[in-house]
């Protein structure tokens, strides 16, 4: 593999892996709270399957500079993660939960599908693991947006907030990497672009469908994967407190 497209890969897996991550530690600060008992543990579930997925995507990244995942997650500062804003944002309410997984969700499935055709096997391989637990998850998240949107003026009130507030920040995820066009000229990746417009005409299909008003202003965008909200510098203090407090500790 050409150096170029070697590093430019490690940066996509470690957006791939971190966007993960960080989704997982949101959603899991509703553990022990979600609405009913039922949900507490999908939600709990779904939650276990989006670590399972960074430690796939960091177990990628090894094998390619045989970095540590566990230092990854728990020793770098948040101005070196390089996930999406959208997941960095605080759980809110269970509407704003559920509409940022299923905005994820789309995409993620959208993304696996094409990825399990990359001319890089490992890739290849892990979208084929990984996509049936993400079609379940979108399946899951789906169903939760028509509920809330098409159930009680309240649930749509707080829905459609939710989607004004979320939708310019959704975008960023079609936002390529520096040297991701090396990536999809080698048939490694997919492109983005294709993707980005299944993934709008989908969900937008669905979000009017249950009752719900496509934002006219997106507001704000993010345009790159270094710029992160003033959120993560608190999410990380908690997510890594026990890592750094004690670096060595190892378990038995």
């Amino acid at each position: 593999m050409k150096p170029l497209v070697k590093d430019a890969l490690i940066a996509k897996l470690t957006t791939l892996a971190d966007d993960e991550v960080i989704l997982a530690h949101r959603n899991s600060e509703w553990v022990g709270h979600g609405p009913i008992l039922e949900e507490d543990i999908a939600l709990a579930n779904i939650t276990q399957d989006e670590l399972g997925h960074a430690i796939l995507w960091y177990g990628l990244r090894k094998e390619l500079d045989g970095s540590d995942p566990d230092r990854l997650a728990f020793f770098r500062d948040a101005y070196e993660y390089r996930c999406c804003e959208l997941v960095e944002l605080p759980k809110g309410d269970w509407a704003f939960t559920m509409l940022r997984q299923y905005l994820f969700d789309l995409y993620e499935s959208l993304w696996l599908e094409a990825a399990q055709q990359s001319t890089y096997p490992p890739l290849a391989g892990a979208a084929q693991k990984i996509i049936r637990e993400e079609r379940f998850h979108l399946q899951h998240t789906r169903a939760w947006v028509e509920r809330l949107g098409l159930g009680t003026e309240e649930s749509n009130r707080r829905l459609q907030q939710a989607l004004d507030f979320q939708w310019g920040y959704a975008q960023q995820l079609f936002v390529p990497i520096p040297g991701e066009e090396l990536l999809v000229a080698e048939g490694i990746v997919p492109d983005l672009v294709p993707l980005k417009a299944r993934w709008l005409e989908q969900a937008s299909r669905h979000l009017q469908n249950a009752g719900l008003k496509l934002p006219i202003n997106p507001g704000y965008q993010p345009t790159s994967r270094e710029q992160h909200t003033e959120h993560l510098w608190s999410l990380l203090a908690e997510m890594q407190s026990t890592a750094r407090w004690d670096p060595e500790a190892k378990v038995w």
